[in-house]
C-alpha cells in the first residue's frame, strides 16, 4: 500500500539513478550510520521492501532524516534502512504518520521506545488477526459475478472496503467484509444498497466504538496522569488487552439480539400481506 494511506508496498525505482529530491526536513533522531554502506534512494527502496515514492513521503513527514549529499545526489546509510523497517513496522500495526513522530520524538529525547510501544501498541493493535488480501479489478468482477461500475469502486475506496495500489490492484483490508458483500450481491441486492448499508454501519459501529474507547481512554488518560512509570503502562496495557475482546463480544451479542428483534418484526409484517396457504389436506 502506498505511504499516503498506510504500510509502504514495495516499490519500482530504476537502480542507481541519479536522485534529486530536495532534502524538506531535518527529520527526527537521524543518527550516523554505523558502518560505511551507502545507498541511492532506488536501491534503499529495494532493501526495505517499500517505494521510492514512499520514502520522499516519509521525507516530507519528518520520519526519516534526510540523505548526505555528494553533487545532486542522496546518499543513505544504515540508520536510513533501519529507521524504514521501523516506520513499516509501526504502519503495519495501524499508527498514523503523526503519531510515529511522536513516538521518534520521544525516542530522541532519551525515551525507551519499547516501553513507549507498549502501552501504545496495545491501544493500536487490530481487533481482529484477519489477513488482507490483494485482488485486481478483474477479479473482483470475476467473485461478484458482475460489471462493477467505476463509481462504485471509488465508493468502496471511500468507504475503506478497497485500498489502491499501484499497478491497478487493491488491497481488501477485510477479506470477510467482502466476501459477505459479495453473498449479498449474488443473493440479488444491488451493489450500490450494499454499499449503503455498509455506509451506515460504518457510521454506527464509529459510534459504539468511540463510546467504548471514549470511556476506556479517560481510564487510562487519569491512570497515566496519576502514575506514568513502566510497571503502570505495563498494567494499563494489561488491561485494555482484557477489555478488546469484551468489547467485541458485547457488540456482537447485542447485534444479534437486535437483528432477532427486527427479523421477527419483519415476519410479522410479512404475514399480514401474504395470503395463507389453501389447505390441501383430504377431508
Amino acid at each position: 500500500m502506498d505511504a499516503s494511506g498506510g504500510a509502504g508496498s514495495r516499490g519500482a525505482g530504476s537502480q542507481g539513478a541519479p536522485v534529486d529530491d530536495v532534502d524538506h526536513t531535518d527529520g527526527v533522531g537521524g543518527a550516523e550510520s554505523t558502518d560505511g554502506r551507502e545507498w541511492r534512494v532506488a536501491e534503499l527502496a529495494e532493501l526495505s521492501g517499500t517505494s521510492v515514492r514512499n520514502i520522499r513521503v516519509y521525507q516530507d513527514r519528518g520520519l526519516l532524516p534526510p540523505p548526505r549529499r555528494q553533487g545532486r545526489i542522496g546518499l543513505y546509510g544504515r540508520h536510513h534502512l533501519d529507521r524504514l523497517q521501523l516506520i513499516t513496522r509501526l504502519l503495519e500495526r495501524g499508527y498514523t504518520f503523526a503519531t510515529i513522530r511522536e513516538l521518534l520524538t520521544a525516542a530522541a529525547s532519551g525515551h525507551d521506545l519499547d516501553e513507549v510501544l507498549g502501552l501504545e501498541g496495545t491501544i493500536a493493535a487490530p481487533f481482529t488477526q484477519e489477513r488482507p488480501e490483494r485482488v485486481t479489478l478483474a477479479e473482483l468482477r470475476e467473485r461478484i459475478g458482475t460489471e462493477v461500475e467505476p463509481a462504485l469502486v471509488a465508493r468502496s475506496v471511500a468507504l475503506g472496503l478497497l485500498e489502491p495500489e499501484e499497478g491497478g490492484r487493491f488491497t481488501v483490508p477485510s477479506p470477510r467484509l467482502l466476501a459477505a458483500g459479495i453473498d449479498l450481491v449474488r443473493a440479488g441486492i444491488p451493489l450500490s444498497f450494499v454499499l449503503d448499508l455498509a455506509e451506515l454501519l460504518r457510521e454506527d459501529m464509529t459510534r459504539v466504538a468511540q463510546q467504548v474507547m471514549g470511556g476506556v481512554g479517560a481510564m487510562l488518560l487519569a491512570e497515566v496522569d496519576l502514575d506514568d512509570s513502566p510497571q503502570a503502562r505495563e498494567r494499563l496495557a494489561d488491561t485494555l488487552a482484557r477489555l478488546r475482546p469484551h468489547a467485541q463480544r458485547t457488540v456482537d451479542a447485542m447485534l444479534t439480539m437486535a437483528m432477532d428483534r427486527e427479523s421477527r418484526r419483519l415476519l410479522d409484517q410479512l404475514a399480514g400481506r401474504i395470503p395463507p396457504v389453501p389447505d390441501r389436506s383430504p377431508h
